[in-house]
Formats: structure tokens, sequence, C-alpha cells
């Protein structure tokens, strides 16, 4: 009986791997450009809202649990978190940047939404 040899195939990386890296050096540029002129963490969070205002390519389509939905702009909660407004068909929901998946590739901006992610985990 002949033995066949199987060579190795590239695997494809799922979408969330395919995602650009930002240096650790580039992510702290971003933050000190969002707070530079914020005295506390409120008006270090509304210095993010401002950046993804103006740099953050809205709108932009991902995925929420394997189902498409429309990023249509960033917002301030009521409680002064960062949140996408997403929609799908009727429906509209504020999802936590935190918490948002970006596609792949990420919209221009995403950066902005990286450098939010890593301050609001305590890098300031």
């Amino acid at each position: 009986m002949a033995r066949v040899i199987q060579t190795p195939t590239k695997r494809t990386p799922p979408r969330e791997a395919v995602r650009k890296t930002l240096s650790t050096r580039r992510l702290q540029e971003l933050i000190e450009e969002a707070t530079i002129d914020a005295y506390d963490e409120s008006e270090q969070r509304v210095g993010f809202f401002t950046m993804l205002e103006d740099q953050l390519a809205v709108p932009f389509t991902t995925d929420i649990l394997g189902a498409p939905v429309r990023v249509e702009r960033v917002s301030l909660s009521d409680a002064g978190d960062l949140v996408a407004i997403c929609r799908r068909g009727r429906h509209r929901q504020p999802i936590s940047l935190l918490n948002l998946p970006l596609p792949s590739p990420p919209p221009a901006g995403w950066e902005w939404i990286e450098a939010y992610r890593r301050w609001a985990r305590g890098w300031r």
C-alpha cells in the first residue's frame, strides 16, 4: 500500500486576526493626543469622542453575533461610555466600543478605537 504524503497548506487566518496592529509607542501617541487638554477622566473620554468623530470613517459594516450590522456613528452614552450606534434593518442599538468587533479590513480611523480601548483598560 502506497503512503500518501500531504504537504502543509497555507491557512487563512480568521477575519479578526487579519486586522492591523499598532505599536505600543503609536498607541501612546494617540492616547496623549486625545487627552492632552483633559483634566479628568470624563474630559479624557470626551477627547476620544472628538477624535473618533473626526477620524473614524462611518458608516461601515461589521458582524455582531454572526449578523451583519451597519455602524452609523459613535456616541457618548448617558453613562459617559463611548458606544457605536449600530443598525440592522429597523433595529438600532448602541454597542460599547470596548466590545465592538472590527471588520477586516478595518475602516479608516480604526486606530482611535484601539487607542480608546487601551486607555479604557487602565493604561494612561
